[in-house]
């Protein structure tokens, strides 16, 4: 239905342009898909900014200190 809606939308948006002339409805066509495209790609930063926060960075300390303790415990049982 969203799409049917969008296409009916669009071919309106079109007619309008082509009756704008040339220049103008260029222009107003240009800053559509270009605020089309900035928005996306604000969308996609906000997306990533969402799922790297919940994964944790590894801590190089913390994995030393975990193999170190690993090989100290290694050394005792062998």
């Amino acid at each position: 239905m969203y799409l049917l809606l969008s296409i009916i939308l669009t071919i309106i948006l079109g007619g309008v342009l082509l009756m704008m002339g040339p220049v103008a409805g260029g222009l107003l066509a240009f800053a559509i898909i270009t605020g089309t495209l900035f928005r996306g790609l604000y969308l996609l930063n906000d997306i990533h900014r969402r799922i790297t926060k919940d994964i944790p960075k590894p801590d190089p300390v913390k994995e030393a200190y975990e193999n170190y303790l690993k090989e100290k415990e290694r050394k005792v049982q062998g």
